[in-house]
């Protein structure tokens, strides 16, 4: 069977040209702040915000956003305004 090559294993439609946006842990945001942000900025859910600032806090980083670099590329800025450590990978 010949394989579709822009699905993925499961049948889902893989983008292109995709990028992260990583946010990285450290010491001087609280966890309440990275929380704001994250809602404010890259409209998470309370929930999901909190679930990202805690993954970071523990792992030193976590995707919080995929999508084309333009549109991150915003986001980026926004947070670096903010004190966050954040980068487009």
């Amino acid at each position: 069977m010949k394989q579709n090559p822009h699905l993925s294993p499961k049948g889902k439609k893989q983008k292109i040209n995709q990028k992260v946006l990583v946010l990285f842990n450290d010491d001087f945001n609280s966890f309440d702040h990275v929380i704001d942000c994250l809602v404010a900025i890259c409209e998470h859910g309370p929930v999901q915000a909190e679930q990202c600032a805690l993954i970071t806090h523990f792992n030193g980083r976590c995707v919080i956003k995929t999508g084309d670099t333009e549109d991150l590329l915003y986001l980026k800025n926004d947070l670096q305004h903010y004190n966050l450590d954040v980068e487009i990978i």
